[in-house]
């Protein structure tokens, strides 16, 4: 992608810097953004170029991550004391242009819109076991309604048959995902200082009930026991809408933030557990077994960690520029 040279209006600079507190795969941040004028509308783009064609061929992950940038950004327009204005999908021409935000009329960001702006850089994904302190059903409670106010459906599992079924499904996926050598290359390089810190990735991924990523090869070190995996799992949730378009991408994005800020401003941080869906075949076992129709969207687990390991955000200047759109890599 080309940035065009140009000195940004402060509110714009507010919206990039939000915005890309989004979480995203393997801390690829798949996006970039463009000010429409001076301060006068803000637009978020899915960068192609940043995708991973191996784990995300179809690039939902990559749109979900930009609902959740552009949820970020919301969130911003509403801490500067605006209505945000979004136009989603704006010209089905260019499928990559997810949305345009722009500054409605004036009002007060309410305390809870407040608290979910401070959050935006409180959270942060979490990679194997968490403390033991527990999520509460109240706090859950509130998570569900979270969703739900951006239409989209958080399943808690608290039956253990369906928690060992979603378990049998990760375990299959990443299995697979081990050895397919390409797979594992693509992995191996979003690692370091501009994907997913090193310092994240030493523990070993089979230590919760739902097999994390191996970024490092540490399953082909040794293995874990079954009964081992129990401890500091948390709480076993599923992200679902009831549609699979472009829009329900980029709606899940949405709602998955606005739970994860929500979370991150009660100490509560989410690991995400993909492996299944990024393959169509286990992605319909895991509609079929256990979201009862629904289109799984994202499986988290939820929880209170030891310790927090924040990952670096590109600079403003690689992500944010002014239009015309420039040209992607």
């Amino acid at each position: 992608m080309t940035v065009t040279g140009h000195t940004p209006g402060r509110a714009a600079l507010h919206l990039a810097r939000a915005a890309s507190f989004a979480p995203s795969p393997h801390n690829s941040q798949p996006w970039f953004f463009v000010e429409e004028g001076h301060d006068r509308g803000f637009e978020v783009h899915a960068d192609a170029g940043r995708r991973l064609p191996l784990t995300d061929h179809d690039g939902r992950e990559m749109v979900i991550a930009c609902g959740a940038a552009l949820f970020n950004a919301r969130t911003a327009v509403r801490q500067l004391g605006f209505r945000p204005v979004v136009d989603v999908l704006p010209e089905l021409a260019d499928q990559d242009f997810l949305a345009r935000v722009g500054f409605g009329a004036h009002a007060a960001p309410t305390d809870e819109e407040e608290s979910l702006a401070r959050a935006l850089s409180l959270r942060h994904t979490h990679r194997g076991p968490f403390g033991p302190e527990p999520v509460t059903e109240a706090l859950l409670a509130e998570l569900r309604d979270q969703a739900r106010a951006e239409g989209a459906i958080l399943q808690v599992l608290d039956v253990p048959e369906k928690v060992a079924l979603l378990a049998r499904l990760v375990d299959a996926a990443e299995r697979a995902d081990r050895a397919d050598l390409w797979r594992a290359v693509e992995l191996a390089h979003r690692v370091g200082p501009t994907g997913v810190p090193v310092t994240a990735c030493r523990a070993h991924p089979d230590l919760t009930l739902l097999a994390g990523r191996d970024y490092l090869g540490m399953s082909r070190r040794y293995t874990v026991a079954a009964r081992r995996r129990g401890p500091g799992t948390g709480i076993v949730a599923l992200l679902c809408t009831p549609y699979d378009q472009r829009a329900d991408w980029l709606l899940a994005g949405q709602a998955l933030q606005r739970v994860l800020l929500y979370a991150a401003g009660r100490g509560v941080m989410a690991g995400f557990h993909t492996q299944p869906l990024e393959r169509p075949d286990l992605r319909e076992e895991v509609r079929r077994g256990v979201t009862a129709g629904r289109h799984p969207q994202m499986v988290l687990r939820l929880g209170r960690p030891l310790h927090v390991r924040p990952t670096l955000r590109r600079p403003l200047r690689e992500v944010l520029t002014q239009g015309p759109v420039p040209l992607r890599r």
